[in-house]
């Protein structure tokens, strides 16, 4: 991957909130823009979960070509800091596809009620192209070939996750404390892929990058253990 899909990655795998933009039903040829938390589907696309009754939803049963706009909500200096604009097309997810809907609900907890609730549903942003900007100077459109990283853990997350936070909840705190400096009480693995991990601390979503991409589960159970060891 070029670096400046790295860099764009690196911000859509830090953040879990963007403002997404539909096009207005009720005010034609307008942009309308709304708060979205999102995960990553094992495609590393974004994933949704939207109710049939919030008009961004009727905007995109209208007309379903959307954008996902992602920034470092934690920058004292929005200039100078990264951001992201997702370009595509807004499908909705095969309700028979229980894997992302528990890594949805691992990421996002306290949505467990909204599943239950039959006018919500997950919705996927199908990208057709991305506009990253890294900071003054750093401008880049980044296509859907460059950006798009498939995720190889698919079948092995669950695993690695319930052995880290049933067995190794030690080594998860000592991550937030090394890597972020932070101390919590409460950590849970939410989820793995080939460029980082992340985690859920005290309810803050707190991400974990490697110094360089991994594939196999024998490659993520050393680089996990060598953190652990730092």
């Amino acid at each position: 991957m070029s670096d400046k899909a790295v860099a764009a990655r690196q911000l859509l795998n830090h953040q879990s909130v963007g403002v997404l933009s539909t096009q207005s039903v009720d005010v034609e040829g307008y942009p309308f823009g709304s708060i979205a938390p999102y995960v990553l589907d094992y495609d590393g696309q974004p994933v949704m979960l939207i109710s049939d009754i919030a008009q961004h939803t009727r905007n995109i049963k209208q007309n379903n070509k959307v954008s996902l706009t992602i920034f470092d909500r934690y920058s004292n200096d929005p200039h100078a800091s990264g951001r992201l604009t997702w370009i595509g097309d807004a499908e909705p997810v095969n309700p028979g596809d229980t894997e992302i809907s528990r890594r949805y609900l691992r990421y996002f907890p306290s949505s467990e009620s909204y599943f239950q609730a039959h006018d919500f549903s997950l919705y996927c942003i199908h990208l057709r192209r991305s506009r990253f900007i890294g900071g003054f100077g750093q401008i880049f459109w980044v296509e859907a070939d460059e950006m798009l990283l498939a995720n190889p853990f698919r079948q092995a997350e669950i695993g690695i996750v319930k052995h880290m936070n049933e067995d190794h909840q030690k080594a998860l705190r000592h991550y937030c404390q090394m890597l972020k400096g932070v101390d919590v009480p409460a950590v849970a693995m939410t989820g793995i892929d080939a460029e980082g991990f992340d985690l859920l601390a005290d309810g803050q979503k707190l991400r974990m990058d490697f110094d360089s991409p991994i594939s196999t589960v024998e490659e993520a159970r050393a680089t996990l253990a060598k953190l652990a060891r730092a």
